[in-house]
């Protein structure tokens, strides 16, 4: 087993036991990039069962919403707990360029996967030029 001492470490767990609250807030990495016409968002969720995993859209505001229970059971002596457990949540502004009606989401290797479309409305289009088949041309 691989041991190491870090004082500042012991600090954080004496004072998250002392305040009853957590030295580092419990993370939910993200990234986010454009792929043609969708939108897409990978959370980083290791550990999570999917079952406690939510996701509500309200007036384009996203809420993801996950539990991570922790490993060891009762009566384990834990000797080192860095891993966030317990309730976290996590909020995305969406545009009003993306659709919130079609959003899809998958859970793998404990990546979270969203994927938006951009809405129809949004998407760049061709504009027809209409035009007369005759010119007047001016004499002088």
């Amino acid at each position: 087993m691989l041991m190491r001492t870090d004082p500042f470490r012991e600090l954080d767990r004496l004072t998250q036991q002392i305040l009853g609250t957590p030295a580092h807030p419990a993370a939910m990495p993200m990234d986010a990039f454009r792929d043609g016409d969708t939108f897409v968002v990978e959370l980083d969720l290791p550990g999570v069962d999917p079952e406690t995993i939510d996701l509500d859209v309200e007036r384009n505001v996203l809420t993801v919403k996950a539990e991570r229970q922790p490993s060891a059971g009762e009566g384990t002596e834990v000797v080192v707990a860095e891993r966030p457990t317990g309730s976290f949540s996590r909020q995305l502004f969406l545009g009003e360029t993306l659709d919130s009606e079609r959003i899809d989401a998958s859970y793998d290797a404990g990546v979270l996967r969203l994927t938006i479309p951009v809405a129809e409305q949004a998407k760049p289009r061709k504009i027809a030029i209409s035009g007369g088949s005759s010119r007047k041309q001016i004499s002088s």
